[in-house]
C-alpha cells in the first residue's frame, strides 16, 4: 500500500510566526496608507482599533480549528471535515484564489517600484526575476524560508520604530493626547468606511495554518502564532497612527493618494527617510512574495493528497528537500500571469477568496464544536456560537462592500471549480465501474 505523502515537521513557533508577519507585509501600512486615510476621514488609529476587534473574531475561530484540525488544508479542511466536503472543496477552490494571486500581487508590485527606480531596466525582467528567487528559496525549504523572512519582517519593524521616533521628536505641545482615541467630530459612518479597507491589512494571518503539518506541537504553537500576529500588527498599525494624528492634527493634503505613505514619511524625515523606506519596501514586497508562494504550495498539496487535485502532481514531496517542489514550480509559472494583469485585478481576487474562507471558517467553528459536539452550556454558547456568529456577520459586511466586478469574477472562478469538480467526480466513478467490470471478468 502505498504510503501516504507527508511533510517534515520543522518549524518552530517563532519561525511560523515570522512566516505569518511576511505574509502580511508590515509595510502594507504604507502601502495603503492614503486609501486607508481618505477613506476614514484621517481617522486611521480608531480605524485601525474598530479593524482590529472586527477580526478578531475570526482569528479566533482560526485557532478553534486548527486545534480541531492540525494539518495543512487551512479553510479547506476545516470546512471539509466540520460542515460538508463539497463545501469544503468551494471553500478550497475560492482560498486558491487568495494564495494564488498573492505571488502575483507580490512579483507585480516588485516590478512597479523597481523599474519606477531604475527605468533602464523593463519592468518584465525584475517579475521574472523575482520571481525566480521567490522560487528557489521555496525549493530550499519551509524553515529556510522562515529564516530568511525573519530578518526581512524585522527590518520593516525596524523601520516602523524609527518612523515612530521621529514622530515622538517632532510631537508639540499636547494639549489632549487622547484626541485620536476619543474623537467624535467624524461620523462613524465615516471611519467604519475606512475599516473596510483597513481590515484587508490584516490578511495573511490564516496563511499559517498551511504551515500546521510543518510545525512542532501545531494543536499549541498554531492558534498561539495566531494570536501573536494579530497582536503584533495591531501594534504596528495603532502605534504610528496615533504619533501621525498627534503630530499632524489637521487633515493633509495628499498630492497622490496611491503614494501618500512616501508622501508621509518624507513629511516625517525628509528624503533620506524616503530613500530608505523604498528600500524597505521592496524587501518587504520580497518576503511576502516567499510567503505567499508557501502558503499555496502547501494548500495545493493537501488537495492532492485528498485527490481533489491529481495527486501524482500535486501531492509530491521531493525526497531530498522535502517540499512539494512540483506545487511551487506550478506556482512560479502561475505568477508569470504579473506579467500581463493588472494590479487592481489581482488584488480583487485576493479579497474574495481570503473572505469567503472567513465566512466559512467561523462557520466551521459553530458546526464543529456547538452541534457536533454539542457543547452548549452557557460558555460553550458564548465560545462556540455567539463569538463566531458575530465573525461571520463581520466577514460579511465586508464582503457586502466588494465591489460588483471583485463579486463577478469570483462567482466566475467558483462555477468553474463546480465544473472541475463535476468533471473529475465523473471520470473517478467512470474509473471505479471500469475497475469493477474488470474484477468480475478475472472472477
Amino acid at each position: 500500500m502505498r504510503e501516504e505523502a507527508k511533510l517534515p515537521r520543522t518549524l518552530s513557533l517563532t519561525q511560523v510566526v515570522f512566516l505569518g508577519l511576511a505574509w502580511m507585509t508590515p509595510m502594507i501600512y504604507f502601502s495603503i496608507y492614503g486609501i486607508a486615510y481618505d477613506s476614514s476621514s484621517g481617522m486611521l488609529t480608531q480605524a485601525y482599533l474598530l479593524a482590529f476587534v472586527a477580526i478578531l473574531f475570526t482569528a479566533y475561530s482560526y485557532g478553534l480549528m486548527s486545534v480541531a484540525h492540525p494539518t495543512s488544508g487551512s479553510a479547506y479542511t476545516y470546512v471539509k471535515k466540520s460542515v460538508h466536503p463539497y463545501l469544503g472543496f468551494l471553500v478550497g477552490w475560492a482560498l486558491l484564489l487568495d494564495y494564488l494571486f498573492s505571488p502575483i500581487i507580490a512579483c507585480l508590485t516588485f516590478g512597479i517600484y523597481m523599474h519606477a527606480q531604475f527605468p533602464v531596466i523593463p519592468e518584465y525582467a525584475w517579475i521574472i526575476g523575482i520571481n525566480l528567487v521567490i522560487t528557489l528559496v521555496n525549493v530550499k525549504g519551509a524553515s529556510f524560508s522562515a529564516n530568511l523572512s525573519k530578518w526581512f519582517v524585522l527590518l520593516q519593524i525596524g523601520f516602523i520604530a524609527l518612523f515612530c521616533a521621529l514622530l515622538i521628536r517632532n510631537l508639540p505641545t499636547l494639549h489632549d493626547p487622547l484626541a485620536p482615541l476619543l474623537q467624535t467630530t467624524i461620523p462613524i459612518a465615516s471611519i467604519l468606511s475606512g475599516v473596510s479597507i483597513i481590515c484587508f491589512s490584516f490578511l495573511g494571518f490564516d496563511s499559517i495554518t498551511t504551515m500546521a503539518e510543518e510545525t512542532k506541537n501545531a494543536k499549541k504553537n498554531i492558534p498561539r502564532a495566531i494570536g501573536i500576529i494579530i497582536i503584533i500588527a495591531s501594534i504596528l498599525y495603532v502605534t504610528p497612527s496615533y504619533l501621525t494624528q498627534l503630530v499632524f492634527p489637521k487633515a493633509i493634503a495628499f498630492a497622490d493618494i496611491d503614494a501618500a505613505g512616501l508622501q508621509i514619511v518624507k513629511m516625517v524625515g525628509g528624503a533620506a527617510l524616503g530613500t530608505v523606506f523604498i528600500a524597505v519596501l521592496l524587501f518587504a514586497i520580497f518576503t511576502q512574495g516567499v510567503s505567499s508562494v508557501a502558503s499555496v504550495s502547501r494548500l495545493m498539496f493537501v488537495m492532492g493528497r485528498e485527490r481533489i487535485l491529481p495527486p501524482r502532481c500535486f501531492a509530491y514531496v521531493h525526497p531530498k528537500l522535502k517540499t512539494p517542489v512540483v506545487n511551487i514550480l506550478i506556482v512560479a509559472i502561475v505568477s508569470l500571469l504579473s506579467l500581463v494583469i493588472q494590479l487592481d485585478l489581482a488584488v480583487k481576487f485576493v479579497n474574495f477568496g481570503a473572505l469567503t474562507a472567513f465566512f466559512f471558517v467561523n462557520v466551521s467553528v459553530v458546526s464543529h464544536y456547538y452541534a457536533r459536539e454539542r457543547r452548549r452550556s452557557f460558555s460553550g454558547t458564548l465560545l462556540y456560537l455567539i463569538l463566531p456568529t458575530l465573525g461571520a456577520g463581520i466577514v460579511g459586511w465586508l464582503f457586502l462592500l466588494l465591489s460588483k466586478d471583485a463579486l463577478m469574477m469570483g462567482l466566475a472562478w467558483l462555477l468553474a471549480g463546480i465544473v472541475y469538480n463535476a468533471r473529475n467526480t465523473a471520470f473517478a466513478k467512470g474509473l471505479l465501474a471500469r475497475r469493477k467490470l474488470q474484477a468480475r471478468k478475472g472472477a
